[in-house]
């Protein structure tokens, strides 16, 4: 036996080793890569740089060559007005009308000055409206060269810590909080990571799930909810990212996620029943014909049918008996409770005219029915003709005068000998039974016309936890069907 524990710790540690090595090629691939495509996303960002500095150098050009043009245009046209302006014609005219009639006409001497004084040649000014410097387009780079050559890798955001002691694991939600080792102003927004593991503590490679992501948190802490734990663990990483780049990750955390899962034993079911993995759906036409022949199919063969096989899990499982047969159109879970508090929940189709929940022990007979024997316990939903909702044990039936909930929540605990059943919306309780198990229960469920869906993978409630420690009332009523158990 020690020889075996050694060789079995051995074997362990090989594991590991080999498990490490992988992570270390792993983690060389991962730095090649990365380091590769760092250097391409530098050149794309110097590439942008570049564009950037060519587009402002066109736009500056651009804006001097309009001013160049617009002061050009001013000046062509006060060239043009000079031109084309009849003072200097006039003034000639003028000095000539002089010439000719001074001699002869004072009165036309005084029109001569006042012709002159009022010409347009007098009122031009002689000064350009635009001046030849361009001084003000000049520029001083000096600043924004000193700022080029300050440009270097930006800070890469350390690692955050996730605070073990401030994640919690319930009603199928994960919070988990961390904190930066040191502040840091940059941080932009942060990323989880997280997948389903069966395997406790460090991620492995082999044989895991890909990461699910969550991005663009911001704050120090989040929630995934509406998880299924069907799985034993989770593990979960952050890192914090800045504008331009990610940190490195967080060292990973392993979370227990405790929670009862099981599928429908299709192996168990009525003919009449059409199971496929949490649905179960009433097939009126299921199995005919299929029972007369597996009835010659017995006489003429002193072969075992593989249904009946002892070697299979399934069989193992359940005791190696028979399909439900007669009225009792059942179907049990294929893993038992044997210890502890678990939940689940069960939805009916809104045609569904007949179904039962609850749980019942290993074994039962083939013509058993969930309630009507001492071996099981369940509600149960007549809606043939009226509803009727009663809780059912030993073949003695509680009426239960409120409303059928769309959806049935089941409370198992083991230990405490107690099968409680509630809302599930508002985990109102609906009814519970109190007895001492003394034997490994499964899941039942009974069905006629309609379909059923089992939810599994669920933790126990939180709200329901707080409920069982004040619940005294229905459970007490109850003691006419417990007692005879």
């Amino acid at each position: 036996e020690t020889l075996q524990r050694i060789v079995s710790t051995l074997v362990n540690k090989n594991d590991e080793i080999h498990n490490f090595i992988d992570m270390l090629n792993h983690t060389i691939s991962n730095v090649q890569v990365n380091s590769s495509n760092a250097i391409s996303e530098l050149d794309e960002e110097f590439d942008g740089l570049y564009s950037v500095l060519h587009e402002m150098k066109g736009s500056m050009a651009n804006t001097i060559q309009q001013e160049e043009a617009r002061k050009i245009q001013a000046l062509q046209r006060l060239f043009l007005a000079f031109l084309h302006v009849t003072a200097i014609d006039t003034c000639m005219e003028i000095l000539t009308t002089f010439s000719l009639f001074s001699l002869t006409c004072i009165k036309a001497a005084r029109q001569i000055k006042d012709s002159v004084t009022v010409a347009s040649a007098f009122r031009l000014s002689l000064k350009p409206k635009v001046s030849d410097s361009m001084t003000h387009m000049m520029v001083d780079f000096a600043l924004e060269k000193r700022m080029l050559q300050a440009v270097k890798f930006l800070p890469v955001p350390k690692a955050p810590e996730i605070d073990v002691a401030a994640c919690l694991v319930a009603d199928n939600c994960i919070t988990i909080s961390w904190r930066m080792p040191e502040e840091d102003s940059r941080i932009d927004h942060f990323v989880l990571e997280y997948r389903k593991t069966n395997f406790d503590g460090l991620p492995r490679l082999k044989g895991e799930q890909h990461w699910e992501l969550v991005d663009y948190i911001k704050a120090t802490q989040y929630t995934l909810s509406g998880l299924k734990f069907d799985t034993k663990y989770m593990n979960l990483r952050v890192q914090a990212c800045n504008k331009a780049v990610a940190g490195e990750y967080s060292d990973p955390v392993t979370l227990e996620t405790k929670a009862f899962v099981f599928s429908l034993d299709s192996t168990s079911s009525h003919l009449n029943l059409k199971v496929e993995d949490t649905y179960v759906e009433w097939d009126p036409t299921g199995g005919k014909g299929q029972e007369k022949i597996k009835g010659k199919e017995n006489k003429n063969s002193n072969t075992a049918s593989p249904k009946r096989s002892t070697n299979s899990p399934r069989a193992s499982a359940r005791g190696g008996r028979d399909r439900f047969a007669g009225e009792s159109y059942t179907v049990l879970g294929d893993t038992a409770v044997e210890s502890g508090q678990h939940y689940w929940e069960v939805r009916a189709q809104k045609d569904c005219k007949s179904y039962s929940v609850g749980v019942i022990y290993r074994n039962p007979g083939k013509f058993d029915q969930l309630g009507k024997t001492n071996s099981s316990w369940c509600i149960h939903i007549n809606n043939w003709l009226q509803t009727t909702f009663s809780a059912k044990h030993n073949n003695k039936a509680k009426t239960l005068d409120i409303p059928v909930p769309d959806r049935i929540g089941v409370y198992c605990d083991f230990d405490g000998g107690q099968l409680s059943f509630y809302n599930a919306n508002s985990k109102a309780l609906l009814h519970t039974f109190r007895t001492k198990f003394t034997q490994p229960l499964l899941p039942g469920f009974m069905i006629w016309c309609g379909g059923l869906t089992v939810s599994t993978g669920l933790q126990v409630p939180s709200a329901v936890k707080t409920l069982q420690k004040s619940e005294n009332g229905l459970g007490g009523s109850t003691s006419s069907l417990n007692n005879v158990a």
